[in-house]
């Protein structure tokens, strides 16, 4: 039977993007001691922040228990929204109140993209002897998110190509791209760019004093002290083999 359309409100498929939670070992003291540690300086880090959690690294015959790992998360602050997990692992990992998700990660295993870079690098020679593709227009090109005042605590900022921030992000602030984060003042909030899982994204900023720095979900906090040559300086930061690499820029 079709149902009757109502004005108050819809139903529709849809994504949602949010922080994953990756379990590497089933030993909950183990999670509870590093997370303590990790967060004992910044206790309202990921306070409200919803999580998915990843059981997909764990071995095949490990298992954690997954309602007292969300109740941990919640101590700590964390909402907890469901499971990632593979197949076999749904079996014991879904659990009432924690229904598994879907992941649509873009990110691709090291060894996948070396072998996809040698099938390039063979297929190069066909292809050099091919007329070039017509580039794509400028129009069909997503635009830059420019802001030009400075960002408090608590403000967030999401651009679906790169963002410019031409002043102040605050701490307590948060700046989102799916492509490259520029910033051409002190950045002393959270950049996280790459979000959809762009790996060659890149942070460039002429002050770096962050509380968290991330490119295609490989993040770093700033309870852990930046080299002195990048701290407060202007860097460029990338990713190299699943690795945070922050560079001076040598602007004066």
């Amino acid at each position: 039977m079709p149902q009757k359309k109502t004005p108050y409100f819809e139903l529709r498929s849809g994504a949602v993007d949010t922080l994953h939670f990756v379990v590497k070992t089933p030993q909950l003291d183990t999670l509870r001691s590093e997370l303590a540690q990790r967060f004992e300086a910044t206790p309202e880090f990921f306070a409200g922040d919803t999580v998915a959690i990843d059981v997909r690294r764990l071995a095949g015959d490990e298992r954690v228990a997954v309602p007292a790992l969300a109740e941990m998360l919640a101590e700590f602050r964390m909402k907890p929204i469901g499971v990632v997990a593979n197949a076999e692992q749904a079996e014991w990992a879904v659990v009432d109140g924690l229904p598994r998700l879907d992941s649509h990660e873009r990110r691709v295993p090291r060894a996948a993209r070396e072998s996809a870079s040698e099938a390039e690098a063979e297929a190069s020679v066909a292809e050099a002897a091919a007329p070039a593709a017509p580039a794509p227009s400028e129009a069909s090109a997503i635009p830059s998110t420019i802001i030009d005042r400075p960002l408090r605590s608590g403000q967030q900022i999401y651009a679906k190509g790169d963002l410019i921030i031409l002043d102040l992000v605050s701490y307590g602030a948060e700046v989102i791209a799916e492509g490259n984060i520029h910033i051409y003042a002190p950045l002393r909030g959270r950049a996280l760019a790459g979000v959809k899982g762009k790996l060659d994204a890149r942070i460039f900023c002429t002050c770096l004093e962050p509380e968290l720095i991330s490119i295609a979900g490989i993040y770093r906090t700033g309870e852990y002290a930046l080299p002195p040559e990048v701290q407060g300086r202007s860097v460029q930061v990338r990713l190299v083999d699943d690795k945070l690499i922050f560079e001076p820029l040598g602007l004066k």
